[in-house]
């Protein structure tokens, strides 16, 4: 099994979040979320109107760190949330080595 298959994860597990995000939180999320989403349509109307590649590339570089922060955030939510939760309930080390996997995947980029 190469590393790359250890690493691979469910698009959907099935399993329900132990703390839901509060209204706000998800409204920032979402908020963030839209900004990526209209820098991606920037992109495409910049490669449609044959825009220098460089300033393409910088666009590209913002929406990855976008990308990222919105993922942290949602790590952390989940560390803080399930994981914690579940070291309570003595389950911790499923969810821990679930977390490392899920941490080794989103790193990897």
């Amino acid at each position: 099994m190469s590393v790359d298959d250890k690493l691979t994860i469910p698009l959907q597990s099935g399993k329900i979040p132990v703390k839901m995000r509060t209204e706000d939180e998800k409204k920032l999320l979402i908020q963030r979320l839209k900004r990526v989403e209209g820098q991606v349509r920037g992109i495409q109307k910049m490669v449609d109107e044959d825009r220098y590649c460089v300033d393409i590339l910088v666009q590209i570089s913002a929406i990855n760190a976008a990308l990222k922060r919105a993922g942290f955030q949602i790590l952390e939510d989940h560390t803080k949330g399930c994981v914690s939760q579940a070291v309570e309930d003595g389950n911790g080390e499923a969810s821990i080595e679930e977390l490392m996997k899920v941490f080794e995947q989103f790193t990897k980029s």
